[in-house]
This record gives C-alpha cells, sequence and structure tokens, in this order.
C-alpha cells in the first residue's frame, strides 16, 4: 500500500498562500486539475494528489479505512495548516470521508458530483462484487472498458463536449492494473457508510452538482437536508463531469464557496 510519501503531488502557487488539496475522480489524476491550479495558483497553494492506482501512485492492498490513514498522514506532512479541501466523484467521496474523520486538517471541504456511500451493507455487497467485475473487465480489455464507461448516461454531457477526446486520451495514461486494484479497495462498496455521521458534522461543506445529473443533485439534497453547516450549489447546463464541462464557471463558484467559509 502507498507509503505518505509515496503519494505523487503536483503543486501550483505559492507556499505561504492558503492551502488548496484537489482531489480527481476514478481514471483522473492530478494533471486533471492542473487548468484549474493554473487559475488559482496566485491565491492558493494548490496540491493535486494522485490517488491510490492513478497517476503516479502506486494502487494500495489494504482496506479502504488504512489507505484514508495514510493519505490523511500524507496532507498533514505536506500542509502547514489546515487547508482547503475539494474532491470530484471518487476523490469526492474520499473529500467527505477526511473531512468527517480528520477535520482537523482542512479548513472547508467542497464535495462534487459524489456521495456518501451506500446505507446497506447488503448493498455494498452487492456494489464490491459489481466493482470486481468491472476491475477484471479493465485487466482483460481496457480500451473496450473505457468505451462502455463513457457510454454510460451518466458520461453523456461529457461525451458531446469539445474536451471530451482529450480527457478520454488522458485517462488512457493510467495503468489498467493499477486502476483495476484501486477500484477493488476504494470503489463505492468498500467504502463504509457515511449518511449516519452527516447530522453530527459541524465543519463546513459545499456540495455541487451538475443540473443535468439528477442522481447526484438529489443526493445533494439529501446530504444537505442532513449535514447541518453545508450548502448546495446546482450548476446550469452541467452533468456528472462540471468542473470539465464549464471549467470557469466552477473556478469562480469554487473561489465563492471557499471565501465564504
Amino acid at each position: 500500500m502507498p507509503a505518505p510519501s509515496d503519494f505523487s503531488i503536483l503543486t501550483r502557487g505559492y507556499r505561504n498562500n492558503p492551502g488548496l488539496i484537489l482531489l480527481h475522480g476514478f481514471l483522473g489524476s492530478s494533471e486533471e486539475w492542473l487548468p484549474v491550479a493554473e487559475k488559482l495558483g496566485s491565491d492558493y497553494y494548490c496540491m493535486l494528489f494522485d490517488l491510490p492506482g492513478h497517476g503516479r501512485t502506486p494502487a494500495g492492498t489494504n482496506s479502504f479505512e488504512e489507505q484514508m490513514r495514510q493519505l490523511a498522514d500524507a496532507i498533514g506532512r505536506k500542509q502547514d495548516s489546515p487547508s482547503f479541501l475539494a474532491g470530484y466523484s471518487m476523490g469526492g467521496r474520499i473529500a467527505l470521508y477526511l473531512a468527517l474523520r480528520f477535520p482537523y486538517l482542512f479548513r472547508k471541504t467542497v464535495i462534487i458530483s459524489a456521495s456518501p456511500g451506500l446505507k446497506t451493507a447488503e448493498e455494498r455487497l452487492q456494489r464490491q462484487n459489481s466493482d470486481a467485475s468491472l476491475a477484471l473487465s479493465i485487466e482483460e480489455n481496457f480500451e473496450k472498458f473505457l468505451d462502455c464507461w463513457y457510454g454510460l448516461p451518466l458520461f453523456s454531457s461529457l461525451k458531446n463536449h469539445a474536451l471530451f477526446e482529450s480527457t478520454l486520451e488522458a485517462r488512457k495514461k493510467n495503468r489498467p492494473e493499477q486502476l483495476a486494484a484501486a477500484l477493488r479497495t476504494l470503489g463505492t462498496g468498500s467504502q463504509p457508510s457515511l449518511w449516519n455521521e452527516l447530522p453530527d458534522c459541524r465543519h463546513p461543506i459545499s456540495f455541487f452538482a451538475g443540473e443535468k445529473d439528477g442522481k447526484y443533485v438529489e443526493i445533494g439534497r439529501q446530504m444537505v437536508n442532513l449535514c447541518p453547516c453545508s450548502d448546495l450549489d446546482i450548476f446550469p447546463q452541467c452533468g456528472h463531469t462540471l468542473h470539465i464541462e464549464n471549467r470557469e464557471l466552477f473556478i469562480d463558484r469554487l473561489l465563492f464557496s471557499l471565501t465564504r467559509e
């Protein structure tokens, strides 16, 4: 499993600026956040982590919880004081887990197109089995998996976007066997449910969802109803990958969210 020193991290901005940690989604990497970090570098010290099994960070072999402890340790070593935290999709699930279990590391958290996990053990077991099948398909034929993955309705607005081809090419830079290993340990089925922890959360959180991403708009509304110090921002004409589909709007709203912590 990755040790704290094994997490690959890109940085942008000045070290004496407030810290901002950005976590990518499944199939992504730290490089996905570079266009955002370049815009924010004058105001924030941006730390872009490659999550286990993605980019240059090796996949972990231990439990979800243990890998999150290692990630929290790596974040603690990287920052001089609590940072802002933002995560997309899988990175959003991870960011929410970190914010709830290690709140002393962060000033505020932004969760993008993500959920607190699955509510029941039965749902999680079913998802683990589904994730295991997906992991096999990644190992057997990565190109075919990508075709099927981006054929899902969840990504319909991204697939019709001008940046889809460059996004797809970036995904292909990952190592299939590492992605498969990550899916087996970091997938939604492996993550503990966080739903019951939301009512006791006093850490400030903003939830972002795309207007066309009905599933996550509804999840966002449920989370805001449970989480006292939170708000929901719905992005017009955007789907699941709102930070790619309308990058300028995303940057504007992220900045606004961070400045009203």
